[in-house]
Order: structure tokens, then sequence, then C-alpha cells
């Protein structure tokens, strides 16, 4: 019975490659799980005997008994002797094959939608653009390219072999601090100023993570964070998450009004004050010392956290970066977060978190449920590199070429634009924050660029009616790259500034 409604549905639904490393056996055991799962093949359907079903596929009879044997083996269907094989009926009768309301070819597919009904945010749609183009910009990344990957892997290899791994990945009682935390510790005392011990630090695989973490922790639904005019998306984004509600401070080339906050605010209002503790982002400007010094006086008196920041610290390009607000904290009020290894590929860089030790307690405990192993190998490789002293070294080799390469930069801007932009060189960081004067369409020059073959993304362009301006970051980028970018923006520049000519009507 070749032709039976079970045969030829079978016939339909199932196919196989002969050349798959996968057994035939089992692809067409799966496609037959696949099938009852689905409801094409409904409980107490009898299949065809094992030579009908090896005729149909043009298979062995061994395979065809495989098959069975395998489905029987997983608990789809039950063999009985001199009756049958059925699907999934302890009882088995032969049915009538249903009606399905699916097509064939929807068996081999993977639903686009769920059948359930779930919360969809607007929080968690993703900025990302991509671009075809030959050149970009972006907010101040490092160049991957001077990334030392042969040293990398022989450092990674050396880690993986290191008998303590195993421990450390089956721990069986509470254990003293790792190899990494002193070392964190450590490098952070030297570097930063701190005097932490272990329990006053956590580390999670980066800043995202650990800002996450804390406003899970800190904030609570409709709390008031402030943070500046121009601020930081992914972070805002964090808050929201978090059910915040964000009220925006006024800045300037100073950072953040805490004038603005004390004369609006009172105590107990505010949850939390984001700032970023060495430049502002995105504008790169710094947060005086004044202001500094009165904003953690008014979140002594006001009773609010601060969340500092410190996410370029690794390129500071000439003098001393400035020391965290959190080093002088003797009160408790300041979350400091940062990142180890910004020069590094990303999969070798970690975040971590500085604050007082029953919050970092319980944010070990809220990381223990979303991440709960994290990276032991990275972890065992930065503590050696920070031991060995090879991440200062690393560090200022690579500080040599950013400053070589923001310099150029700065030398290009005023080639290019002369008087019509306007911007500070900072001391630090991967990104330079120019302001077009007068105001021009940024959309409209972002538009001209790809047509030169040069992508400026959304997220680096800030304009509303104060202001017109793009955090240019050039870490990714060598001095000729500098330059073919900067002239091919200057080109775009100078298409959307031109007055257009009409031409005048033919009578």
């Amino acid at each position: 019975m070749k032709d039976s409604p079970v045969n030829s549905l079978l016939t339909a639904l199932i196919q196989f490659d002969k050349s798959s490393n996968t057994a035939v056996y089992i692809q067409i055991a799966q496609q037959i799980i696949n099938a009852i799962q689905r409801g094409y093949l409904s409980a107490g359907t009898a299949l065809p005997g094992t030579r009908t079903f090896k005729e149909l596929f043009q298979i062995h009879r061994n395979t065809a008994v495989a098959v069975y044997d395998e489905l029987a083996s997983q608990g789809w269907v039950e063999i009985i002797a001199n009756k049958g094989t059925f699907i999934l009926d302890p009882k088995p009768k032969k049915t009538a094959l249903k009606a399905q309301s699916n097509k064939i070819g929807d068996v081999h597919r993977y639903p686009k939608n769920t059948g359930f009904p779930f919360e969809t945010s607007f929080l968690l749609s993703s900025t990302n653009e991509y671009s075809e183009a030959k050149y970009s910009l972006n907010d101040g990344q490092p160049d991957l390219r001077l990334h030392p990957v042969y040293e990398f892997s022989k450092w990674y290899s050396a880690s993986m072999k290191r008998k303590s791994l195993i421990s450390k990945w089956n721990p069986n009682s509470k254990s003293k601090n790792s190899a990494f935390e002193n070392q964190l510790c450590n490098y952070l005392n030297a570097s930063r100023g701190f005097h932490v011990q272990p329990q006053n630090v956590i580390s999670t695989r980066s800043t995202e993570l650990s800002l996450y973490i804390i406003s899970q922790l800190v904030i609570r639904k409709k709390e008031i964070v402030l943070v500046g005019q121009l601020s930081n998306h992914n972070a805002n984004m964090i808050f929201q998450e978090a059910g915040a509600t964000i009220i925006t401070i006024p800045m300037d080339e100073n950072g953040l009004d805490i004038d603005y906050i004390e004369k609006h605010f009172t105590k107990g209002k505010i949850r939390c004050v984001y700032i970023c503790s060495n430049r502002d982002y995105p504008t790169t400007y710094s947060l005086s010392a004044e202001r500094r010094i009165k904003l953690m006086e008014l979140a002594k008196a006001y009773q609010f956290a601060i969340i500092e920041d410190d996410y370029d610290y690794d390129f500071q390009l000439e003098g001393t970066a400035m020391l965290p607000m959190a080093s002088a904290d003797a009160n408790g009020m300041i979350i400091y977060l940062g990142k180890l290894g910004q020069s590094f590929l990303p999969s070798f860089q970690t975040g971590f978190v500085v604050a007082p030790e029953n919050l970092i307690a319980e944010a070990k405990n809220y990381l223990q449920m979303v991440d709960r192993q994290g990276d032991l190998i990275q972890e065992q490789m930065l503590s050696e590199l920070i031991h060995e002293g090879e991440i200062h070294r690393l560090l200022k080799k690579n500080i040599i070429t950013y400053k070589r390469r923001r310099d150029y930069l700065c030398e290009c801007l005023k080639k290019y634009f002369n008087d019509t932009v306007y911007f500070k060189k900072p001391s630090g960081g991967l990104a330079i924050w120019i302001t077009f004067q007068p105001s021009i369409s940024l959309l409209q020059l972002a538009e001209e660029a790809s047509k030169l073959d040069l992508f400026l993304p959304k997220t680096i362009l800030y304009q509303d009616k104060n202001t017109c301006a793009i955090r240019l970051g050039f870490g990714h980028l060598n001095e000729e790259e500098i330059e073919i970018v900067i002239s091919k923006l200057q080109l775009a520049y100078t298409v959307i500034t031109t007055p257009k000519i009409k031409k005048a009507p033919r009578w």
C-alpha cells in the first residue's frame, strides 16, 4: 500500500542526504520526530512495515529497522510484534490520518513568531547600523590591528594549561580570593589611588553588564536618575530598563552643572547621578575639580549615589589621568565602573565595579544568576599580565600611537575645515568632539558622505536646536586613513553648504 495516506505523507515530509556525516537512519528518525511534534503524525497512527518503508525511500531494510529502533528507544513509537509500529499510543489502533492546517513545507521551517504573547520594548531595539562603505567612523573604538595576536595566543595557551583551572571550574568549597581578584585590586590601588580589598571589587564581562547589575540593585521604578544633557545612550537605556525616571542636567565645558542640581532638587528626591570620571561622553569635556568636590558634598547631603563611569581611563594620551572621585570617597556614596584591557581584542576585555562591601556582596549574588562561571581562562591570563607588568607595557606602546593619531587628526581638521568647525584637543580618549559653525544638517552630511564611500552612523551625530556636533572617533584609523576620511568629510560638507544655482528657464 505505497499509496496510503501515511506513506504519501512520509515521502513528502522526509528528505535525507546519503553523503552527510550524519547516518541516514538518524536523519530519517529525526524528521519523523519533527513531524510527530508538529502534529503531522498523530498518536496511534500506524507506520508502514520495514519492507514497505525500505521501498518507499530506496534504503536497505536494516536501515529501516534502525529507524524504528531509534524511534522506539526515544519513546516516540511502540513496536508490537505481529501488529506493527504505532506512534505514542500504549493501546495502538489504526486511526484515520487527520488533516493538518500546516503546509507540508512547514515541517522544514522554524516559526517566525511565538505562539504566545510577551511584552516588547523599544529599549531593546538595536542601534547598530551597517554599511558596505570602505571607510567608517565610530564613537572612539581602539584599533584591533594593534593587538599583539601572537603574544596573546601564547599567553592564552599557557593559561589553559594551568592545573589550577580544574579546581576553579569545579569549586566544592568556599575558597580564598582568586589570583585575579588580588591582582586587580593591586592594579587599581597602584594606578587609580584606591585602597580597596577583593571584597570591594567585582569583575564582569563588560561595563554594560556592570551597569546593568548595579542598576537592578540600586534603582527602583520611577526613581530619579540624573544624567548630562548629552550623555551615553547605552547607559540611559539600561536606566530606563530598570524603570528609572531620567532627567537631563545642563552641562558646559566644565562638565555637569552641579549648581543646577542643588537649586532644583531636594534631599531624598534623587536616586543617583551618572557621570564620567575623566571625560564626559560624548563631549570629552572634564568635570572640573571644584564641581567634583561639590557633587560629593551634595551626594552626602542629599543621600544619592554617584555612578562614576571611567570608560576610557586606558587612553590617557598626555599628562596623568584625574584620580577617580571614588578613590576619595569616605562615605560610601560612589559606585565606580571601569574596564580593563581596552587595547586588547574585545574577547580579552573585562569590566569591573568598585563599591562598598555590602553592595559588592549583593552584586556577586546577582552575577551568580546571570553568569555563574565567567571567563576563568581570561582572568588567569589577565592576572599574569598584571603581575608581570605586560599590561603596562602594552598600554604605553599603544598610547604613543594613539597620541600621534589624535594630533594628526587635529591638523587635518584645521587644514580641511579651517574655522567652520570648533574643537578642543582632548587630553585622552579616542574621539574628538567637533562642532559645526554655523549649523548644518548632519543627516544630509552623512548621506553625502556615503556617496563618497564614507559611513557616518547616526549614533555619533548630535543635533538639536542648540547642538550640531559629531563625536569623531580616530582610534581605529591610521594617519593615511585619517587624511582620506577628513578629506571626504570636507567634500560632503562642501556639497551641502554650496548654494544651488537655479538654471534660467528656456523660452
